[in-house]
């Protein structure tokens, strides 16, 4: 750009000199010439194309030029004093001096971060907690971060999620599901089962060609019957629509101070955990052998829950199964220890162990 307006403005300035030089008649029947040729050009284009380096040429020009003679120009007046007004700007801008500093990026993260985390957290809230970390923030500021991400700034801004609610009350909630097995023959066999949030330790209730409310209902007898004094640690038991589910099964839980929350219809999320341990059962075993008859699916399933609730690690528990409560062993150097292996539904499952 520099360069460009140098040589254009050297080569002005050498036209000066040679007009100079030259004798009037010349010069005025070269400036006919050349008017002719632009108004052969004005016909010809509409807009000229031009550089930076022309304009910056053409408003130098324009101020040792008459303004009644600015006709003489392609471009209107209003264009040549524009573009000094730019020229002039140009030239006197300064390095510009920050106002106030703008909230960083990781504030700002932060801040959608606490929102996020914290439903019932307002502005202010907000604001206080940036304070103990340290971060000093008006709370405009963060209801204006809010309002940007999209998120409500008042007080409350959505209800707890399924998610939420199982994370908060897992050691008190028990959640029960069907699971179902098409057998060789191509009959479906049902599968009541029932597992524990907190330390998701499953139940296999029992297993049947036709489930029925009676049915139902005596297999949840015989679960409390079994968790004996551990089912008073239990409030909450969560289970979907399916008409099975009758009047007499949800007092088997009440009678017990078990409340009885139903799922949303088609809302599998509500009751996730649950879902979770079928889709589970059924890559890890189901679907990887034939089903003969009702018998040998409880068989199969009973090996399946005893691998599940005593070596099976989990990664909501630490990597620990749901009946140990200690963690992992340390980590042995395999230069001196031997890991056995122990096979489970001849072989089609392996557990690993350290050797005596």
């Amino acid at each position: 750009m520099i360069l460009s307006c140098g040589y254009l403005f050297l080569c002005q300035i050498t036209q000066l000199i040679v007009l100079a030089l030259r004798g009037d008649r010349s010069n005025e029947v070269e400036i006919l010439v050349l008017r002719h040729q632009v108004a052969v050009l004005r016909r010809q284009v509409s807009r000229p194309d031009l550089e930076p380096a022309d304009r910056a040429v053409l408003s130098v020009l324009s101020r040792l030029l008459p303004r009644p003679r600015w006709a003489s120009f392609f471009v209107t007046p209003a264009t040549l004093l524009r573009w000094h007004r730019d020229l002039v700007a140009r030239r006197w801008t300064y390095p510009r001096r920050p106002g106030r500093p703008s909230t960083s990026a990781q504030v700002r993260r932060l801040v959608l971060r606490l929102a996020q985390e914290n439903p019932t957290w307002g502005c202010r809230r907000i604001q206080g907690e940036l304070g103990g970390l340290g971060y000093r923030i008006a709370a405009s500021t963060v209801w204006k971060i809010l309002t940007r991400a999209g998120l409500d700034p008042a007080p409350r801004r959505s209800g707890p999620t399924w998610t939420q609610f199982l994370a908060a009350q897992a050691k008190g909630i028990l959640a029960c599901d069907f699971l179902h097995v098409d057998m060789i023959g191509l009959t479906r066999v049902y599968v009541l089962f029932l597992i524990e949030i907190g330390t998701r330790r499953v139940h296999i209730l029992g297993a049947t060609r036709n489930p029925t409310g009676a049915w139902v209902t005596q297999l949840a007898r015989n679960l409390m019957m079994d968790l004996g004094d551990r089912g008073s640690q239990f409030k909450f038991l969560i289970r979907d629509r399916d008409t099975k589910y009758t009047a007499m099964f949800d007092g088997v839980f009440t009678a017990e101070g078990i409340e009885v929350l139903r799922s949303p219809s088609g809302a599998p999320r509500a009751n996730a955990h649950a879902e979770r341990w079928v889709g589970t059962v059924r890559r890890e075993c189901l679907d990887r052998m034939l089903i003969y008859n009702p018998r040998h699916l409880q068989v199969v399933l009973d090996e399946y829950v005893t691998h599940y609730n005593d070596h099976r690690p989990h990664q909501g528990r630490a990597q620990r199964p749901p009946n140990r409560e200690e963690p992992p062993p340390p980590v042995a150097d395999l230069a001196t220890i031997r890991v056995h292996r122990r096979k489970i539904l001849h072989g089609m499952i392996s557990e690993y162990l350290q050797a005596a």
